[in-house]
């Protein structure tokens, strides 16, 4: 945390800055790992695709082990029910303990895996495996982390919500660190045979910092709007998946379709060092090192984001920022596609990660805000993991698909557009459903 995240944190009333330091810490620690995870995953799709899905064809390699990357998104809506809605029974804090342990043991799978050319057929269907068991544990992980930080202080929703897609930055850019200096130090065979394993154990050695620290932090702290199930002796609802299917159908899609642009845009950026090295011809270690810019951005100007949304307005923020990346996406990839330049794909990655910044700064607590206490768990984990395995997972196949059957490297840009207008409907509706501001 730099030193003006501290001083936003220390404008929490000293009575809840102690309690809302371990929330953040607690909470996204775990959302760092999991994209850490995701991150390793998508840049090196390349070495992965190699030694899971031999083919002539390289880029039929890197579209199989996105398909794969894409799958694991189709289980999350199903663990964000499982997972999210154990946290609102048992507690976030038994949530958020219980989707690392799981977060490990899929990292894990796929870290010991041997390739095809050791074990056959058995070795993508491990990977599979190893994907599936992350795509459930991450299903819990967002609506636990975000009611957990949330909860500590109700006044700074913005803020405290932010830090959520701020660890998503963080683990994108460790994860881009990571690939960059092992890329730089070793070559092409050394990646493929062995090394792009590396950053998977790097990954196994966070899981239990964040398993002991999630461990020793306090529960979060009963909503108002829960007092009467408090005082009836019950703390947490009981049938938190049946509650949101019968009177939250509506805000599922609110809050999905506002996560869409957001998610899409992640993982083209995901993607663009990808783009770099199959469309543009660019050095690995080179086309890598774009992501540390993205990451950082995102790491570092989310909760500056969030904490402007607390003064000024979440959606006075939000929307201009869905028409910028409407209007802007399109010129910029055809900029690159022109520029072909490591100077231009960074310039590139510091607008969309700019325009993502103050897209998705205030997304957590808007997305919280049109679901009520006893089933925002469920409801977040549901909906956000519902909007990631439509928008989101498969985007760097569909971009890789869409380029190698159009033959036109901007195709991304356009599929962008389309999701902006899905978001921009969404939170209207967020705007005049639950009056979001």
């Amino acid at each position: 945390m730099d030193k003006q995240q501290q001083d936003l944190v220390s404008e929490v009333p000293a009575p809840a800055r102690q309690s809302a330091a371990r929330g953040i810490a607690a909470a996204t620690i775990g959302n760092a790992l999991e994209w850490y995870d995701m991150s390793i995953y998508a840049l090196l799709a390349i070495y992965i695709g190699h030694n899971f899905f031999p083919s002539d064809n390289a880029a039929v390699e890197v579209i199989q082990a996105f398909a794969v990357f894409g799958i694991s998104y189709l289980i999350r809506p199903l663990g964000g029910l499982v997972l999210g809605s154990y946290a609102d029974r048992k507690g976030m804090k038994k949530g958020l303990i219980l989707t690392i342990r799981l977060m490990v043991l899929g990292t894990a799978i796929i870290a010991f895996m041997p390739g095809y050319g050791t074990i056959g057929l058995l070795a993508p269907l491990g990977l599979i495996v190893g994907r599936l068991v992350q795509g459930f544990s991450a299903g819990g992980e967002f609506g636990a982390a975000t009611s957990y930080l949330l909860a500590q202080n109700k006044g700074r929703k913005g803020f405290l919500g932010s830090f959520q897609f701020a660890s998503q930055g963080l683990g994108a850019l460790m994860a881009a660190i990571t690939v960059v200096i092992l890329t730089s130090v070793l070559t092409t065979e050394q990646m493929n045979d062995w090394a792009w394993r590396i950053p998977f154990f790097v990954g196994l050695l966070v899981g239990p910092a964040g398993w002991w620290i999630r461990r020793h932090v306090d529960e979060a702290p009963i909503e108002k709007a829960d007092d009467q199930q408090a005082q009836d002796g019950t703390k947490h609802n009981h049938a938190p998946v049946q509650q949101l299917f019968r009177s939250h159908k509506v805000s599922v899609l609110i809050a999905g379709g506002a996560l869409a642009i957001s998610t899409a845009l992640n993982f083209v950026l995901q993607y663009m060092p990808t783009f770099g090295i199959k469309q543009l011809g660019m050095n690995p270690s080179v086309s890598f090192s774009s992501l540390i810019i993205s990451g950082v951005i995102l790491t570092f100007a989310t909760p500056i984001v969030g904490h402007l949304s607390d003064r000024y307005g979440r959606l006075k923020i939000m929307i201009p920022a869905v028409i910028g990346i409407v209007l802007l996406t399109i010129p910029l990839f055809l900029w690159l596609i022109a520029g072909k330049s490591f100077l231009v794909l960074a310039v590139v990655m510091t607008i969309l990660g700019l325009l993502k910044a103050l897209y998705f700064g205030a997304l957590p607590s808007v997305m919280a805000d049109v679901f009520t206490g006893p089933v925002r768990a469920t409801g977040l984990s549901f909906s956000y993991n519902a909007a990631v395995a439509v928008f989101g997972g498969f985007t760097p196949m569909i971009c890789a698909f869409l380029i190698e059957t159009t033959g036109q490297p901007v195709a991304p840009g356009y599929y962008l557009a389309v999701l902006s207008i899905v978001s921009i409907t969404a939170l209207g509706a967020a705007f005049r459903f639950r009056s979001v501001r």
